[in-house]
This record gives structure tokens, sequence and C-alpha cells, in this order.
């Protein structure tokens, strides 16, 4: 148990911050989480603020506290992160950045030496994107050429949790949201033979803490993942067991005109992400932290557990009108 340590975390109440700060206080640490949720503490030793962890003259004062370790859940375009990368980096002992197994190229199995899309993509228009693949390696990019040695790198695969669930591309209140006004989701067909890799948030959070303060992290670049893996299709076929999710297969032209009518993100995240074969080698990370890959959730039960603990009155968005349209021309 570690008692005089102080953490902040940013951005953490997402799906992966809701599973991690709870931890870090049960290990013995003094969290403090930056978010722009109301979140009240039922934990001494966890204390939330809602405030923008973007604006430099806040963020300038709140480290001020002197932070043991920072880990990062904030969404920086890249020359946002090049401006304030330093100044986070000088005030904290290990700060870990969080990118994505996205940044990876289609070679499977995929280990931490796998190419990056940036690196070694020759597709001319999206690489003049900010596409989230490209400006997360980019920003790894700006941390191991910096002077500092206090740096990790995560890059997590899909994770679910609580109100996080996918399929392909698809967000919760399609998945999830849609199959409770018993309407079905559109998938495209050529994803369901596709192999991914999906993680249940609590063992993401167990990954976190075992590299914080990890002697064996510092500069280094670890995939958060479960080795475990299934096609679309098969994870498609939990959530029809589990909750009724109707699913449709259709072209994929016609999902991406439906899901992301200006043509641009959805069909990249699709091309170069969800549609290659997301087989991991988590082997690194397991050798670092010591952890068992026999005690990671198995992704069914993990969806059970998360799906069974939903509210009832959740209010999901208004979504798939498209859907709807498209399913209607089809009788």
């Amino acid at each position: 148990m570690q008692s005089s340590r102080k953490v902040l975390v940013l951005g953490g109440t997402g799906a992966m911050g809701v599973y991690l700060v709870p931890e870090l206080a049960r290990m013995g640490y003094e969290v403090k989480v930056v978010s722009c949720d109301d979140v009240n503490s039922n934990d001494p030793r966890i204390s939330y603020v809602k405030a923008d962890a973007k604006d430099p003259a806040y963020m300038k004062d709140l480290l001020r506290e002197k932070f043991d370790g920072i880990i990062d859940f904030m969404v920086y375009g890249t020359e946002e992160f090049r401006a304030r990368y330093e100044m986070l980096l000088q005030n904290t002992a290990h700060y870990i950045f969080l990118s994505s197994y996205r940044v990876y190229s289609g070679q499977f199995p995929v280990t931490e030496e796998t190419p990056r899309l940036l690196d070694v993509s020759t597709d001319r228009d999206y690489l003049a994107t900010e596409d989230y693949s490209l400006y997360k390696a980019r920003e790894e990019n700006l941390l191991r050429s910096s002077r500092y040695d206090n740096w990790t790198i995560v890059r997590p695969a899909i994770t679910y949790s609580k109100r996080r669930f996918q399929l392909v591309t698809l967000e919760a209140p399609f998945v999830v949201g849609r199959t409770m006004k018993r309407l079905p989701v559109l998938v495209p067909r050529e994803a369901l033979s596709v192999q991914a890799t999906m993680n249940w948030a609590g063992d993401v959070a167990q990954m976190f803490t075992h590299l914080l303060f990890n002697p064996g992290a510092f500069r280094e670049a670890f995939t958060l993942a479960t080795a475990e893996h299934h096609t679309w299709g098969e994870i498609a076929e939990y959530y029809k067991e589990l909750i009724g999710l109707q699913y449709v297969p259709i072209d994929t032209d016609d999902y991406l005109a439906l899901v992301d009518p200006s043509g641009v993100y959805g069909r990249y995240q699709l091309a170069y992400d969800r549609l290659f074969q997301r087989i991991i080698d988590n082997s690194k990370m397991l050798r670092v932290t010591g952890l068992k890959q026999e005690n990671f959730m198995p992704l069914r039960k993990g969806l059970e557990k998360e799906l069974s603990a939903l509210p009832k009155d959740v209010a999901w968005l208004d979504v798939g009108n498209g859907m709807d349209e498209y399913l209607k021309k089809r009788k």
C-alpha cells in the first residue's frame, strides 16, 4: 500500500477512469480528478474538481500542488499538446500519456514494434488529416524526442465500461439504445469476419496501476489489451444473446453514408482500424506489470456484467434515424 503519493488524473470520469480512480485510492494514493463533470466523492482519498484541464493558467496553478504521478486522459490536438507537454513532464515524477492501439498499421499480431500508420501509410489524404490515429502518434513523437525520461505511452485497445459499448464503429447509443427501443442496428457486412479485441475497463485499470511508478515503464510504450479476440460477428452475437440486439449486415459504403455523412473520420476509423485484424500480443505489458492473461475478464462475461448493471432509466441519445429510413427503403 502506498500512502504518501499524490496522483492527478486528467479527464478521469470516462470509461477507463471510472475504474482506475477507485483502484488508485484503494492502493492508498491521494487522487485528484479534473474533468468537466460534476462528481461527488465518498472516499476521503479522492477529490473531484470540475474545471477545464486545457486552460493553461488553471493547469499552471494546479501543478503547484506537486503531484507524484499524472495520468492524462485528455484529448489534445497536436499543437495543443506541443504547447503543454513539457509543463506536464516538468511537474511530476511519472507522466502516463493516453495514446491508442489505433496508431498501429494492419500487421498482426500487434506488438509494440508493429509499424504505426503515421510512419508507413501511403494515403496522402489520410496523412493530411488530424485523425485520432495520427495525432496520437504525432504526440507520441513529441514525448520520444523530448529530453525527459519520466513518461510512459499507453495504447489501449477498444475498452468497454458501464455506459460504453462498441460494435464495429458504433457506440452505446446505437448498440444498446436502439436495442432497448427494439430497433435494429446496421453493421458493415465486411467487418463481421474480422477479428477485434475488446478490453474490460476494470482490467485496463489494473494495467495502469501496475505501470504507474514502475521503473520498467519509463520511456516505453505499452499496448493495454487482453490477448482474447473475437470476430465482430461473434461480438454481435454476444449482444444478441445478452440484450436482444438485432443487427442487419449491409454494404460498407451504405454503412458509412449512414454513420459518417461527412465521409472523413468514420471512413478512416473503419478502414484503418475496425477492418484490420486486431489480434494483440500483450506479452510486453504482462512481463513488465506481472499481470496474468488468465485473470482478465472474458469478453462475454464482462459484457454481461456491465449490461446487467445498467440502470433501467438510462436516457440514450435518439440516434439512428438514417438507419430507420434505410430499412424502410429496403422493404
